[in-house]
């Protein structure tokens, strides 16, 4: 096949070379600048090397339809005979057919289906530096298939990038697969600097300021103006396609404006791709100048003839995922130095060029190097089900480039596990495969399964076609009314490519799913048994007739009814009527924008909503209003009942509640709660509100300060009455009187006394006063409370003359700490503070008798305090 192709490009001279390593190891990699030619000319050197059919997989439908006719183009042929091509959807192949162009994902299907891939001999995996979920899936099950399976099949991977050596390493298995790689003498291209006048608004998840669209614009404007050719302008979207083309609709009599993404119809992107032609009606005799403005589908594999010049916004669109809050979405990030190269790169294919970037040179050293593999951001839901579908759940043995992460594998699963896709296990079930088989995420596979049942398959084909391009039917938050455009065809191409997608889906149903109800007075048997994970209920809901077959749901309803089956944690009720701000069922705050038309709406089915950086609540972008009833079908798996005990306002509140997820359906007072449900809401309020909920007494106080003392001094045997140990122990301590409490005043009743004792076993209640009486006797005869506050130094404050006669401080808890005697002064005041009264009666003593017994004479102050009378009265006045 490739003699017959004359052109001479550069990655020609290496094709030898790599069909050779591809014969020896039976795989390689082959590394090619962009615009060498690898992706039209090396799928047919190797076709010309093996007797079966090649498979290229492309990540872009636009770049697999693009190859399969520039391949056909060099033949000389028509598509769908030796080159051909299948991207969802659509197919052109034939008998003939000995290369096929396919997506990435279509070869993760054929694999899933037969992973010995009959009749092929090749599989080639294009742009697999870009590193999308697929691309890494195919990669993956393409060499294990060939480790287990086909040991024959020859395996290559392309890439535009130098970063060759992982993907050597993961074809090779034990020994790095061979890397071929081709030069490129690409020409020159001028960097022109282009930054806006004034700072930008960063990008927001999926949205772009538009005085960054004025500025790109201008710079087009700017572009035709200083340099020749056509122009090829980088943007993040179809939207801010659309928004840069009606800037530049006054130029469309000198200069052809051309939109190029993946929505496009087939006519439209062949339009972009084609050579220049036509001649523009201000100046006959001139071929007329193209501006193809493009998504990143340009950035690589796809050559637009023609190009001298481009123009870069240097924004990209990644998918993240949002794990807290179950969101996902489509956010605009700066594109990484990487990609802006390979941008670059495509004014430089066929001659000089030169690259206008709208930013400055010093924003360009802060870009990223490369673009984020989306295995590290995106909702990995579709991809968990895959390695559940090929039986490698987690993904451990297979040849990924990168693991996937942990927290989002988790999540990933749990969803499938909600949706009875995927076992405990995390091995796929029956229901598992009937939604993988759908080829769309899980969420809507799902939705379209179960709502075929209670909707009817047209309806439900309709619908999930909707979410699936969540840009098709125009602009709006309002789902029905996108739904009621596609059908009405006010959008004929975005009709055209909704109607391909319902076929599909349509197609993927089971054959017994039919849109027929019984007639009136039919009999009919028990309505079919619900898988796990299906949308389950009683019997009988609102808007069921006996029997079991629902009554059919208005359109709006049927909408929201699917939107809310895909993301049931989304079903979203309004926190104060009339308002825009609402409350999703996982419990993240929603809020409609300024003069939306789902204002109003009680309940809403929420399919897309995204939330900003420190963003009080998500923004939603799409949704359908639903009613109660059909929310609780929709999240009937989320609907709890529930009687709930709980210490709130400092009381016990019982009452029956009914949630769906985090919403409140339902909220009645509960008459008689069990005494043990109410005994543990009174422990959670004194959990909550600390010890203090409960009344110390100077004696509880007392008592608390004792025991400690006893830990201190005797060991762990003893209890601990810290906060926390208390609170951790009430149900032995306070058990009885937790029983009697409902609330803050019932409390304050208990005897904090009695119920700490509880706390002692019988040899320590028996010893407690003994080790730490309450009372000590002193030599005066006088009995004195003995301070245990600090239970490392237990304090007894005493008259001095009332100690008279002793000779060292008492000890207490088995004689191991002596107290800490306060000497007081006739008049209650300390005078002197001592653990060692031997040594106060030596040495402070005599100076406090010189100082006070002037100002004390009616109180004893002998000379020797040792063996002086003790006394606790004055002697009498004389007269």
């Amino acid at each position: 096949m490739l003699a017959d192709v004359a052109l001479d490009l550069p990655v020609r001279p290496v094709l030898p070379a790599l069909v050779e390593a591809l014969r020896a190891a039976g795989a390689g990699v082959l590394v090619a600048p962009p615009g060498t030619g690898k992706t039209t000319t090396a799928p047919l050197a190797v076709a010309d090397a093996v007797p079966g059919r090649v498979v290229i997989a492309q990540p872009r439908r636009v770049a697999a339809r693009a190859a399969a006719h520039r391949m056909a183009a060099l033949l000389g042929e028509r598509v769908g005979d030796r080159i051909g091509y299948a991207v969802r959807g659509e197919r052109r192949s034939g008998p003939r057919t000995r290369v096929e162009v396919v997506t990435t994902g279509l070869l993760v299907r054929r694999l899933h289906h037969d992973p010995e891939l009959p009749g092929v001999d090749a599989v080639l995996l294009d742009e697999c530096h870009e590193r999308q979920l697929d691309a890494d899936l195919a990669l993956a099950f393409s060499v294990e298939a060939r480790a287990a399976l086909r040991p024959d099949l020859w395996l290559l991977a392309m890439s535009a990038t130098p970063q060759a050596d992982r993907f050597a390493a993961l074809l090779g298995g034990g020994a790095p697969a061979p890397v071929v790689r081709a030069e490129a003498a690409l020409h020159p291209v001028d960097r022109v600097w282009a930054p806006p006048a004034r700072p930008i608004a960063p990008p927001g998840a999926g949205r772009v300021d538009p005085a960054l669209l004025d500025h790109v614009a201008a710079t087009v404007r700017r572009a035709l103006r200083e340099r020749a050719g056509d122009v090829l302008v980088f943007l993040p979207g179809a939207g801010e396609i659309a928004a840069v083309a009606g800037r530049l609709a006054d130029l469309r009599d000198t200069v052809a404006v051309l939109p190029l993404h993946g929505r496009l119809s087939g006519a439209a992107q062949d339009a972009a791709l084609a050579p220049p032609s036509g001649r523009g009606t201000a100046h006959p005799g001139t071929v007329r100048r193209r501006v193809v403005l493009a998504t990143a589908v340009a950035e690589s594999s796809l050559t637009v003839p023609g190009v001298r010049v481009v123009v870069d916004a240097g924004l990209s669109r990644v998918p993240r995922t949002d794990l807290a809050r179950g969101l996902g979405a489509l956010v605009t990030v700066p594109v990484s130095r990487a990609a802006a190269t390979q941008r670059a790169g495509r004014a430089g294919r066929e001659a000089p060029g030169a690259v206008y970037r709208c930013w400055s040179e010093a924003t360009h050293a802060r870009l990223a190097p490369q673009p984020e593999p989306e295995i590290a951001t995106a909702d990995l839901t579709g991809f968990a089900l895959e390695l559940a579908a090929w039986g490698a759940p987690d993904g451990s043995g297979l040849a990924l480039p990168d693991p996937p992460p942990p927290a989002a594998l988790t999540v990933a699963r749990e969803t499938l596990g909600t949706l009875g896709a995927v076992d405990a296990d995390g091995r796929i079930t029956s229901r598992g495969r009937a939604i993988a088989s759908v080829g769309a995420h899980p969420r809507l596979a799902r939705a379209l399964l179960d709502g075929a049942r209670r909707v009817g398959a047209d309806r439900s084909a309709e619908v999930v076609a909707v979410l699936a391009d969540e840009s098709s039917g125009g602009a709006g938050d309002d789902l029905p009314a996108r739904w009621r455009r596609l059908r009405a065809g006010t959008d004929p191409a975005a009709t055209a490519r909704w109607r391909a997608e319902v076929r599909r889906l349509r197609a993927a149903l089971p054959a017994r799913t039919t849109d027929r109800r019984p007639e009136p007075g039919a009999t009919t048997g028990p309505p079919p048994r619900r898988p796990a994970g299906d949308i389950g209920g009683p019997p009988e809901q609102p808007g069921q007739k006996a029997g079991g077959w629902p009554e059919r749901l208005p359109d709006d309803l049927a909408a929201g009814l699917l939107a809310g089956l895909a993301y049931p944690e989304r079903l979203a009720r309004v926190r104060r009527p009339g308002g825009s701000a609402y409350l999703m069922a996982g419990g993240t705050a929603a809020e409609l924008a300024a003069g939306s038309g789902l204002a109003g709406s009680t309940w809403l089915a929420v399919a897309v909503a995204d939330r900003s950086p420190g963003a009080p609540a998500a923004r939603v972008r799409l949704a359908a209003p639903v009613d109660e009833a059909t929310a609780r079908e929709a999240g009937a798996a989320l609907l709890r009942d529930a009687r709930e005990v709980a210490w709130s306002g400092g009381e016990v509140v019982a009452r029956e509640v009914v949630r769906l997820g985090a919403i409140e359906l339902v909220d009645r007072p509960l008459a008689a709660p069990e005494p043990e449900l109410v005994a543990a809401a009174v422990l959670d309020g004194l959990r909550q509100e600390g010890p203090g909920l409960l009344r110390w007494t100077p004696e509880a106080t007392a008592l608390r300060h004792r025991l400690a003392f006893c830990r201190q001094a005797l060991g762990d045997d003893w209890p601990d009455v810290s906060d926390a140990a208390l609170l951790a122990a009430a149900p032995g301590w306070l058990g009885p009187e937790l029983g009697r409490a409902r609330r803050r005043a019932d409390l304050a009743r208990v005897d904090v006394t009695t119920a700490l004792r509880r706390l002692l076993d019988w040899r320590q209640a028996a010893r407690l006063d003994e080790l730490a009486p309450e009372r000590l006797p002193v030599p005066s005869g006088s009995r004195i409370r003995v301070d245990y506050a600090d239970a490392a130094a237990p304090v007894l404050a005493v008259k001095l003359q009332e100690t008279f006669g002793w000779r060292d401080v008492p000890r207490i808890a088995d004689g191991r700490v002596p107290v800490l005697l306060h000497l007081l002064s006739p008049a209650g005041r300390p005078v002197a503070v001592t653990a060692d009264l031997a040594s106060f009666w030596r040495n402070g003593y005599p100076q406090v008798r010189a100082e006070l017994r002037g100002r004390y004479p009616r109180h004893p102050w002998p000379e020797d305090p040792t063996t002086a009378e003790p006394t606790r009265r004055a002697s009498p006045r004389r007269r």
